[in-house]
């Protein structure tokens, strides 16, 4: 209940990047109905505690620092510190102080503003901690930060070179892979930090590539993904590969709402032709590319 008289039904994502897009339409799409509100995902709840498997997770026995590196600037790396974590109930109190600060600071900052996150034991702390309570003002000022030093930036991809990469497979089939190399040259890729990843899934050739028919049919419903993900709105094509019957297509994009909308309507127009998925996560220094580069 949100009080005496208004019910709150709250819609979560569950920490899924690619779902969060659509529960907030959702919620945004819901009639009005007396006496209840509709929330997407958790808020933030201050000064709140939870007991979970005998444990207790709140402030008084959870603190935190973070860690810099300066080849990474914009990265936010957080360390946990709960008082409680030995290596027998490790996994336990990990999952309970994920779920703590998930309600602490709010899913959607759990689950967006953080590069990378541990938990640790008070033994194993390196640094002064700092109190947890001051987590959420943390990352909203290396959010502030971030926006301050990357806004308005974007990078046209219509005169970058692309190169074609060949592999060979343990099983002797051959790996292709188209890639704008000019924009993995970039110096300001944490300013697009979400990497969408489309995996389709085709009828292969015994080399592992599309027939003619085929390849049509995906160089088809490329463009049609280019035409909804802009470069100039923030959405830029890394490039494609090709193997053993699966050709996955990579953007680095500005933000994660819009990506998945896109890719979820592809889906549906090409289900008769194509098994396809997709995934989106935070890489902000676009280190799962770096393969391509051969580092």
């Amino acid at each position: 209940m949100m009080n005496d008289t208004t019910a709150e039904l709250v819609l979560t994502a569950d920490g899924r990047i690619k779902n969060i897009g659509f529960v907030e339409d959702l919620v945004n799409a819901a009639p009005i109905i007396n006496d209840w509100q509709f929330t997407a995902l958790k808020p933030a709840i201050a000064d709140m505690s939870i007991r979970m498997a005998d444990y207790e997770f709140s402030k008084d026995n959870i603190s935190f620092y973070y860690n810099e590196d300066a080849n990474y600037p914009d990265e936010i790396d957080v360390v946990i510190v709960n008082n409680d974590l030995t290596e027998e109930n490790k996994d336990a109190v990990t999952n309970g102080t994920f779920i703590f600060l998930d309600n602490l600071i709010g899913e959607l900052n759990f689950a967006t503003t953080i590069d990378h996150i541990t938990v640790i034991g008070k033994d194993k702390a390196q640094k002064e901690l700092i109190p947890i309570e001051k987590l959420k003002d943390f990352l909203v000022w290396r959010e502030k930060e971030f926006i301050e030093k990357y806004d308005g930036l974007w990078h046209s991809t219509e005169t970058n070179n692309h190169s074609i990469l060949e592999g060979t497979l343990q099983n002797g089939n051959p790996l292709l892979a188209v890639i704008n190399m000019d924009l993995l040259k970039w110096e300001n890729k944490a300013c697009h930090p979400w990497i969408l990843v489309i995996e389709i899934k085709f009828n292969a050739d015994a080399n592992g590539f599309p027939n003619n028919k085929t390849l049509a049919q995906l160089n088809e419903l490329e463009d049609e993904l280019l035409e909804g993900l802009k470069d100039s709105d923030g959405y830029l094509n890394v490039g494609r590969e090709t193997a053993e019957g699966i050709r996955e297509i990579y953007f680095a994009c500005k933000d994660f709402r819009k990506p998945p909308k896109v890719a979820e309507q592809l889906i549906t127009k090409y289900e008769d032709k194509f098994n396809m998925t997709f995934d989106i996560y935070k890489d902000k220094y676009w280190q799962s590319f770096n393969r391509f580069l051969g580092s």
